[in-house]
């Protein structure tokens, strides 16, 4: 600490802590690393690391790290949490010539994190591409925050460690058993638009086209091949990718008729056959870049006899200058005979791989941000109607009883406080009450027993269904007491519920969990007793807009369901969606609610609306 007490004292703003030996080795570690950080902070110094490989930048230039060599000056920053990988990483991308800008080890994290090094690098004008390589994100909304506005400038692409489902938690509701350690990541990745990589290599891949190339301004991908198999493999991927093949004008298609051989396919692949020539590519990815319909191509070469690669990737090179709106992906598979040409072309800046699905991914990634920076920007709707003080006090009332469950006619009251539709429900001490309660929704009702000591209610004769005149529900109530009583003369027995009933409808589900790093999750799919078996559901962090939870609905396989099938009415898609947009609300606005499931709720014809039929809420 001397060290860093001398640093302090000579006005130093910033350390590099290289040294390992802290949190990493256990609780003496973490108990140093402690106060490492609170006498850098006694003299307002920032501390990158300790355990870190260190920071290195090729415009000033400097390197503070283990590194021997420099690697080429470019504009790719890297933020990597693990030092060993960002070794071998640094070795790699010298070795293949791979331009960075800057290179960061956040090791421990102690002080400095992704976050702090995002917002850095988005100030940098040397920096085009951020990627990053991390294990966990602490600051899970920060990183949210500032990843959204940063995309909007720089496109982020990271890649994840740490996805396996071993990190799944368990939880008591539908949500919490679906939701994996992953996911949450997932879907922060998606609302801030930062591009997801499957690898390293993918990574490393994208950043260079994000650095060579511009984004299409549309959708439309054109195959330009001398080989049907990678053509097909290609083709295949598009579609599986969700990308979208150009459909060539009958222009293009004329003019490749005339000028390319009978043999050749003309439509999309173009497959110029085994024996192009340069000129025969040259006909063909003009025509291609020239037609509106196509936004991006992707130009495939396998070596034949007759093939020249260099000469081909001169004019592919040339070409492609002329229509710089239009990114241009290359694969040149083969290898010594294609050396030289792949070369040329990553030289002077057209992407070019050794297989199809590199191609295709990249060109997916380049999409992917594309569109993203399309998206209106949105806000969650306000709901004016929502009232919070009314949640409140029922979460104080819950917590003052020592419970952390509500009961079922608490929770009914919570959903209906902020908007969604819901039975009505009541707690009846007294048969009169029961009786008031039940005159009051109109018949039918159902009755059951609240006790937090009766888990099984229906087995003990704890519940009465179809209850449908006065005198019924007054007969129910006494016997439910009675059973109750005899069955567990301990319990303690709060009262009895009177719940409407109401028609049944699709049954679907809304949930939430809250993740520890990135808050609120919100779930929807389809609902009732095999919601765990069939899974399926989709997930979007709280709060959402309207175009998000649309999306949520549209993952499932259950919304074509709503939307009608085999003659049936469309469902109330717009009451659905509303309910889920207010469930969000409703978990942002109250850190304290664990877990929610509404399991199901039912969906209605179109413009009848929507009922929670079945509400769940656990407080932490």
């Amino acid at each position: 600490m001397g060290t860093i007490e001398e640093c302090g004292e000579k006005g130093v703003k910033a350390l590099i802590v290289i040294s390992a030996g802290f949190k990493e080795t256990g609780h003496e570690g973490a108990e140093l690393e402690k106060k490492l950080v609170e006498a850098a902070q006694k003299y307002g110094m920032r501390i990158q690391g300790p355990n870190c490989l260190g920071a290195i930048n090729t415009h000033v230039p400097f390197d503070l790290s283990f590194a021997s060599t420099l690697p080429k000056k470019g504009s790719i920053g890297f933020v990597t949490q693990s030092g060993a990988l960002g070794t071998a990483i640094l070795d790699w991308i010298i070795a293949e010539e791979i331009g960075f800008g800057s290179i960061i080890s956040l090791g421990n994290k102690a002080d400095l994190d992704e976050v702090d090094f995002i917002e850095a690098m988005a100030e940098d004008p040397d920096i085009k591409v951020i990627l990053l390589y991390l294990e966990s994100i602490e600051r899970g909304r920060k990183f949210l925050e500032v990843a959204s506005e940063v995309v909007k400038k720089k496109p982020i692409m990271v890649v994840k460690g740490g996805t396996s489902s071993a990190g799944a938690k368990a939880a008591g509701s539908h949500t919490g058993a679906l939701v994996g350690s992953f996911l949450a990541y997932q879907k922060a990745f998606d609302k801030a638009g930062v591009i997801l990589s499957e690898s390293m290599e993918d990574l490393f891949n994208y950043a260079v086209a994000f650095t060579e190339q511009s984004l299409p301004e549309d959708e439309g991908i054109a195959i330009v091949t001398n080989a049907g198999g990678p053509g097909i493999l290609s083709t295949d991927l598009i579609e599986k990718l969700g990308l979208k093949m150009a459909t060539l004008s009958d222009e293009t298609r004329q003019y490749l008729k005339e000028n390319l051989p009978a043999a050749a396919a003309t439509g999309n692949p173009v497959d110029i056959l085994g024996d192009a020539l340069p000129d025969r590519y040259a006909v063909a990815l003009e025509a291609a870049l020239k037609d509106d319909n196509v936004h991006s191509v992707l130009v495939l070469l396998t070596p034949q006899a007759m093939t020249d690669s260099l000469t081909t990737a001169k004019h592919i090179v040339e070409i492609s200058k002329q229509y710089k709106n239009k990114p241009v992906i290359t694969v040149f598979m083969g290898g010594d005979w294609v050396g030289e040409a792949a070369e040329y072309l990553k030289d002077k800046g057209v992407p070019c791989y050794n297989f199809p699905e590199k191609g295709v991914k990249t060109l997916d990634a380049l999409y992917q941000y594309a569109r993203h920076l399309k998206l209106p920007e949105l806000e969650p709707p306000e709901y004016p109607d929502i009232d919070k003080d009314k949640v409140a006090a029922i979460f104080k009332a819950v917590k003052d009883d020592g419970r952390k469950v509500l009961f079922p006619h608490e929770a009914s009251q919570v959903a209906k406080a902020y908007g969604v539709p819901a039975p009505g429900s009541a707690l009846a001490t007294t048969a009169d009450e029961a009786v008031k309660y039940a005159d009051e929704m109109g018949y039918p009702v159902v009755m059951k027993i609240v006790s937090p000591d009766i888990m099984h209610k229906t087995d003990i004769g704890g519940v009465e269904l179809n209850l449908t005149n006065a005198n019924m529900v007054r007969i129910a109530f006494e016997e439910i007491m009675r059973k109750s009583k005899k069955a567990q003369p301990l319990a303690k027995i709060y009262g009895i519920t009177v719940d409407q009933m109401v028609p049944k409808g699709k049954e679907m589900i809304i949930g939430m969990s809250r993740d520890p790093q990135f808050g609120p999750m919100v779930m929807f799919g389809l609902g009732g007793i095999y919601v765990n078996f069939l899974k399926d559901v989709a997930f979007r962090l709280a709060p959402m807009n309207e175009r998000e939870a649309q999306e949520m609905m549209e993952e499932t396989k259950s919304y074509t369901l709503l939307k009608g099938v085999r003659g049936e009415a469309p469902s109330d898609i717009d009451a659905i969606r509303e309910a889920i947009l207010r469930v969000g609300h409703l978990v942002w606005d109250f850190p304290e609610l664990k877990d929610l499931d509404i399991n199901p709720i039912f969906v209605y014809g179109e413009g009848k609306g929507v009922s929670a039929l079945d509400v769940k809420i656990t407080l932490s």
